[in-house]
């Protein structure tokens, strides 16, 4: 099997999903340079994002390092409650689910921090396997544990102080919307759903990257399977989705998520807990998932959101329809926006947040 990744092979793979896997070492990082935007060294919080919190001052929306069990592992979370918190007192709360690749410090902070601001106790949390979070091998990306990790953060936040568990709401961004729809299908006690940027992950590991290799399917299944005995037989655990592209390789890149994803994950908004890789065997379950199996369940509020010039947003507009059992939903466009700019654009930020702060007012 061959371990080493081509330029061309770089550019195939994370255009779509590429056949040729990746071999890791545990332990190693690829180190962006040229950072602009936020370092997370500077933050006593690790926050990369823009007007991210420094400090928990006194009348102000205050941010909470947690840690909590879930199925033996240790999750680690970010709850940000709002101005004036009293324990005594009842606030509703939202469950953000960060993107793939993506850990609490970057965009799901950021909305957990505005939607706080807005009177909300919110958490986000590392997913299981990836981030500051507990699990082994590292990068395990199987939807079952994804859709888990939202469970338990529901499990953790509605018994926090001053948390009204009949007001709990659900939002998801990028992988973490698909797999929010499919945690919302089922799991009651989020009385409203909204995803921005809704990445189905099931589909594009399936198909490519608007379904551009579907004629690879049988191959990488092949591969994936590899990958997983290989594992069982505690040989070199095998990654896909990471490779060290230079800026021309990065421009090269035939889809707008890729380029600027690589741009926000590695040189504005990078963190070390961050990565595109996940375990090549995740893929036997990664393709046989939809982020649409079962969305008929959902019959709660539902809001989607997605930039007008994203090319993911092929992904929710095949979702929306097919959540036939709520009456009560609407497909928000942000005007000019691609998936990457929503989650740090200050103007589409707060475009989602024009739909977020009412939709969520209204619901809970």
């Amino acid at each position: 099997m061959n371990t080493e990744i081509t330029k061309t092979t770089r550019r195939q793979f994370l255009g779509a999903t590429a056949i040729t896997p990746i071999v890791m070492t545990a332990g190693l990082s690829v180190t962006p340079s040229g950072a602009e935007a936020a370092d997370y060294r500077q933050n006593p919080f690790s926050l990369v994002y823009e007007g991210a919190l420094t400090t928990n001052a006194p009348g102000k929306v205050n941010i909470h390092p947690v840690r909590y069990r879930l199925n033996g592992l240790d999750i680690s979370a970010n709850v940000y409650t709002p101005a004036n918190y009293d324990a005594s007192k009842t606030y509703p709360a939202i469950v953000v689910a960060h993107p793939n690749g993506g850990v609490k410090e970057q965009v799901a902070g950021l909305y957990a921090q505005r939607l706080a601001e807005e009177g909300y106790i919110t958490i986000t949390a590392d997913a299981a396997y990836q981030g500051s979070s507990g699990g082994q091998p590292r990068n395990v990306d199987k939807p079952a544990f994804r859709i888990e990790d939202i469970h338990g953060m529901a499990d953790f936040i509605t018994r926090f102080a001053g948390v009204d568990a009949k007001r709990l709401g659900l939002f998801g961004i990028c992988g973490g919307g698909g797999y929010s729809l499919a945690a919302g299908a089922t799991d009651k006690r989020f009385k409203s759903i909204a995803t921005l940027s809704m990445f189905n992950s099931g589909r594009v590991r399936r198909n490519g990257y608007m379904d551009s290799q579907k004629e690879t399917i049988p191959q990488r299944l092949r591969q994936a399977t590899d990958a997983r005995a290989q594992e069982a037989a505690g040989a070199e655990v095998l990654y896909a989705g990471d490779a060290n592209l230079t800026d021309a390789q990065i421009a090269a890149l035939p889809f707008d998520l890729y380029r600027q994803g690589y741009h926000y994950y590695w040189k504005t908004h990078t963190h070390p807990g961050s990565t595109f890789k996940y375990t090549l065997s995740s893929l036997l379950d990664l393709m046989r998932w939809d982020a649409t199996d079962q969305i008929e369940l959902i019959d709660t509020p539902l809001l989607m959101i997605a930039g007008t010039k994203a090319d993911s947003l092929y992904m929710t507009e095949d979702a929306f329809p097919k959540a036939t059992a709520t009456t009560d939903k609407e497909l928000f466009k942000i005007d000019g926006a691609t998936h990457i700019e929503t989650y740090w654009v200050p103007e589409y930020v707060a475009a989602a947040m024009t739909k977020l702060t009412p939709f969520f007012a209204r619901t809970l």
